[in-house]
């Protein structure tokens, strides 16, 4: 099975350094760094030098989601160390403006698909109009946000079938009607069941199900169980 963790911001909302504590000790071999809002990227990237993420074989970044007190430019100033590192950086499609600018840092820009608050990127083709702007761009595969939008998993199919072999990384938890993250459930589970045979065994798995530190290795275990033994 491939790396699995926590995005540090579902465990400790814009507290990374808190995120990280909570997964020492734990089985955990990948992590996402996650400044989800803008005016947690700065911090995040002034600490890079000195995280002990020593534990981790797979590191990214997850990118703000809205581009509020500072510009598409200075992101991609900040982010720079973060690709200088050849980590993966998980970005939202409505963010993009400056193609090119992103375009130049090839797979290391992860492509989220997007849930039910956003206008584009929520499908096979609407990420391939992203592709097609930034063809040599990775996928990081949000299998909850792939349920919301269609809980036959049909269009999870077909995403899968279109760009699967761009995943990079994938994003596991249930999201609900609000588009909130919640932790797997029997349903999410048997839903998820219906496309994991799609889904390359060594892709490392992030998870997003909000849950308190001593929950962490139960969900992650959850995952892997419907992860490695889903419908053929």
């Amino acid at each position: 099975m491939a790396p699995m963790v926590f995005s540090t911001g579902t465990l400790a909302l814009g507290d990374f350094r808190l995120g990280l504590q909570m997964l020492r000790g734990k089985t955990a071999l990948a992590v996402e760094l996650s400044a989800l809002r803008d005016t947690e990227l700065q911090p995040l990237i002034e600490s890079l030098d000195e995280l002990d993420l020593s534990q981790f074989e797979y590191v990214s970044v997850h990118a703000p989601s809205q581009f509020l007190t500072i510009d598409e430019a200075q992101v991609l100033k900040l982010l720079a160390k973060v690709f200088d590192r050849k980590w993966p950086v998980v970005v939202h499609r409505d963010v993009i403006e400056g193609w090119s600018a992103w375009r130049e840092h090839g797979d290391l820009v992860c492509i989220e698909n997007m849930d039910k608050r956003k206008s584009t990127g929520r499908t096979a083709d609407e990420l391939q109009l992203i592709f097609d702007r930034l063809p040599e761009a990775s996928l990081c595969f949000d299998i909850g946000h792939a349920m919301q939008i269609d809980p036959t998993m049909l269009e999870a199919k077909a995403i899968l079938l279109s760009h699967g072999q761009r995943i990079k990384q994938l994003h596991v938890s249930d999201v609900n009607s609000q588009c909130g993250h919640e932790p797997l459930n029997m349903v999410a589970e048997s839903a998820f069941a219906r496309v994991v045979h799609l889904i390359p065994k060594d892709i490392p798995v992030i998870m997003e199900t909000p849950v308190s530190e001593q929950w962490v290795e139960s969900q992650m275990r959850r995952a892997q169980h419907v992860l490695l033994n889903g419908d053929a």
